[in-house]
């Protein structure tokens, strides 16, 4: 038994670490949280001073059992865990629930897995930060708080199965209010002139380069606009200033949780789940330092490793150290920014997930201590001969590259900013021979719906959340429902446009499409619903503000500077007062509006949130004799806008679309899904099908379709006392399926060669498991 024990959260990062340390040193890992707050019951005692009550999870009480046996025969026991609040309080539950002496105790953080960070941290132990640990307990505690006593509210006065959370509920305000604003937004026009000319020398010679120009100003009308135009026929065109201006950019700081994730969303396409996935396999292979951090900091010695790397690739003159300020009064807890561990490896990473992201992190933090950019913008007036308005050119010319040889940050705005190409040689008093003007209608636009990256940086700007639980926030309110990430298809939208060419205006009528979204996050009509009864009941715990001061508690609680427990109380007895409170006063939310009455029956046309998710209905459901008729809503549309034309086209389903085989092929809407029946049969449509306009072609190829993936899909058929026993290919590999059951084929075997008596001893080999729990399980809240 080796002298030293040291526990880590992942196999993965034992395995690096025991690279740099000896065989007097065994390195495990006891797999994150070895305890927690029991499910399905609030396992906070309020009475006591807000007790938790911690219990062992089934899934961890081996590995809780083989870490006390490794820990008795150790002399010293090194809790190697996570530096943040999360790691402070996995290494108090490990020296809590193994009962470990503290004399015995060694506490050891880094930021980074190499053999210098980790000699470093041996050489310079500690003890547990019971402050940090507090802070980790505050939060986990007041989340429960909250979701215990909230969640059941939301089951009484809306639907059961729903759940709510401090933060997650906060995040799903968002994205409801931005979805209203877009919904709400007042489109207007503009017309915007633009115009290109040919420069034309002083001996009359016209140039082969065009400069474009644009007019600074909009005109509010299409009147406006070709009035315009109208006094720019046959008008003289010439320089009347030219203004150059030097100017810089400079590279952005090296990556915080935060912008890693909405640089890899933009750059990469990854959720922000996904890229503190790959960002924890890099930093546990050793390859980044902590990828959960709010600090800007960068060690000098990586600095100094990264000047030299600039150096010896780009030159002296690329080269600009340089130390970034954390503008986050709250950041704590991290030492240092993302970066690579080895400044000199330009590529790692396991896998294509990993080495691009890693090239992610590289590129920007080698750019960071690059040199700015040199710039050199050009603007140009031009003068009109019949009106004294003046059209202005713009341009930026790249006289030194700098950081912008290696990397280039993205923003969220559609149009990304670029730098503009070189504009033609001109001066002042130089004529221009005009080609021709546009004046184009442009409409305003609604602020664009959240991806989960800009949301991140929403919370982040607001104080709300740490980087620790940006992702977890984010998955969470998706998981629940609350929130959709989904595409939507634009629609079209006419524009004219005015063109004056050849001293003659012409009028055209063009369309665009606008409102096209991919990857964004749309709320769902259950989460606008809960949004709103949330709002309504508990407007002060989803206030953007109060949330974050919560934030900056937990930091003071980290800092030693306030007692947690007194944190909690007086945040939970005006919590549970206005939980009684609604309890009593607050009616059940229907979720229904009266859209109008049916044309055909005379009925009155509701929508409604129904037992599995939102309905048209057409008649009243409190009336014995009159049973009412019922369509779900397609997806996108919502309870609160959703109006009586579009409910009503939602009554065409079923629909008949023709025959095949001598039997009618109907097309219709499902629990689980649009479908097409055909003789007893039912086959999902595609998600690129529109039940509502599919024809009878189309249901055929699915039919078909569905027919020969079944054919293909089966591999041999036998009668086994009576019953078919079948061997299929399924998602998962072959299996064998008999009355109601489905067997696992072992690996190895040939599932063509397989007879029957083989199939029956494989059946009969299954082991019989335990009884799968029955009953809804109570949601977790975090």
């Amino acid at each position: 038994m080796a002298k030293n024990l040291v526990i880590v959260e992942s196999p993965a990062k034992a395995k690096t670490i025991e690279k740099f340390l000896g065989s007097d040193y065994t390195v495990t890992s006891c797999f994150g949280h070895i305890r927690d707050l029991a499910e399905g019951e609030l396992s906070v005692d309020v009475g006591k001073n807000f007790e938790p009550k911690y219990i062992i999870p089934e899934d961890k009480k081996k590995v809780v059992s083989e870490l006390k046996k490794l820990a008795k025969g150790a002399e010293t026991i090194w809790l190697a865990t996570d530096e943040d609040r999360e790691g402070e309080a996995i290494s108090w539950h490990l020296r809590e629930t193994l009962d470990l002496d503290d004399k015995k105790i060694k506490r050891i953080v880094f930021h980074e897995i190499t053999k210098p960070a980790i000699m470093r941290a041996i050489e310079n132990p500690r003890h547990i930060d019971e402050n940090l640990v507090n802070a980790q307990q505050a939060r986990r505690i007041l989340d429960r708080l909250v979701g215990f006593e909230l969640s059941p509210i939301l089951w009484k006065k809306i639907q059961p199965a729903l759940s709510a959370g401090r933060v997650q509920s906060v995040a799903v305000r968002l994205v409801v209010e931005r979805e209203r604003a877009i919904l709400g937004h007042q489109f207007k026009s503009a017309y915007k002139i633009t115009a290109s000319f040919y420069p034309v020398d002083a001996a009359g010679k016209r140039s082969d380069a065009i400069l474009n120009a644009e007019l600074p100003q909009r005109f509010d009308t299409a009147t406006e606009a070709e009035k315009f135009l109208t006094q720019c026929v046959g008008a003289g065109y010439k320089i009347a200033d030219i203004e150059v201006k030097p100017a810089q950019k400079s590279p952005s700081a090296p990556f915080t949780t935060s912008t890693l994730q909405q640089e890899a969303s933009r750059k990469l396409g990854f959720s922000v789940t996904r890229t503190m996935v790959v960002a924890q396999k890099l930093y546990e292979a050793g390859h980044i330092t902590y990828m959960r951090t709010d600090s800007l900091n960068l060690s000098e010695l990586a600095i100094e490793e990264i000047k030299n790397e600039v150096i010896k690739n780009y030159g002296a003159k690329y080269s600009n150290p340089k130390q970034y300020t954390t503008k986050s009064a709250s950041a704590q807890e991290a030492h240092e920014a993302i970066r690579p561990t080895y400044p000199g490896k330009p590529v790692a990473g396991s896998d294509d997930s990993e080495k691009r992201l890693y090239d992610l992190i590289w590129k920007r933090t080698v750019a960071s201590q690059m040199s700015n950019a040199i710039l050199e913008k050009t603007s140009v007036k031009i003068n009109i001969s019949t009106n004294p308005l003046q059209l202005l050119a713009e341009g930026e010319v790249l006289k030194f590259d700098g950081f912008l040889k290696l990397y280039m940050e993205q923003n969220d705005d559609e149009e990304d900013e670029n730098i503009a190409g070189m504009l033609p040689p001109l001066s002042v008093g130089q004529q221009l021979q005009f080609i021709e003007m546009d004046a184009t209608e442009r409409y305003n636009r609604p602020s664009p719906r959240y991806t989960e990256a800009s949301l991140v940086k929403k919370l982040e700007e607001l104080g709300i959340g740490r980087p620790s639980t940006y992702a977890p926030t984010i998955a969470t309110v998706q998981k629940r429902g609350y929130v959709i990430k989904g595409d939507q298809d634009g629609v079209e939208r006419a524009y004219s446009i005015f063109k004056l060419k050849n001293d003659k205006i012409s009028k055209a009528s063009k369309t665009e499409v606008f409102g096209k979204e991919k990857g964004k996050l749309f709320p769902s009509n259950i989460g606008m619903i809960v949004n709103d009864f949330l709002v309504e009941n508990f407007g002060t715990i989803l206030d953007y503000g109060f949330t974050a001061d919560v934030e900056k508690e937990f930091d003071e609680i980290a800092n030693g500077d306030i007692v947690w427990q007194k944190m909690i109380g007086g945040f939970y007895k005006p919590f549970h007062d206005t939980v009684e409170n609604t309890i009593k006063t607050s009616a059940r939310v229907k979720g229904e509006r009266l859209l109008g009455v049916d044309p055909v029956s005379g009925k009155n046309v509701y929508v409604k949130l129904g037992k599995f998710g939102p309905v048209v209905q057409i008649g009243e459901g409190n009336i014995p004799e009159e049973k009412p008729k019922y369509s779900r809503l397609k997806a996108g549309q919502l309870v609160e806008n959703i109006s009586l034309e579009d409910a009503l086209e939602l009554f065409r389903l079923p629909r008949e679309v023709g025959e095949f085989e001598d039997a009618p092929v109907i097309v219709s809407v499902g629990r689980f899904g649009p479908y097409v029946s055909h003789a007893k049969a039912f086959y999902s449509l595609a998600k690129t099908d529109d039940p509502y306009t599919i024809d009878l072609n189309r249901a055929i190829e699915i039919i078909e379709t569905k027919r020969t993936d079944n054919i293909n899909k089966t591999i041999a058929t036998f009668d086994y006392e009576g019953k078919p026993l079948q061997i299929l290919r399924g998602r998962f590999g072959p299996y064998i399926s008999y009355d109601k059951g489905n067997y696992k084929i072992t690996k190895g075997m040939e599932p063509e060669k397989l007879t029957l008596e083989e199939c029956i001893e494989i059946i009969k080999a299954k082991p019989e498991g335990p009884p799968k729990p029955k009953g809804r399980r109570f949601a977790k809240k975090s």
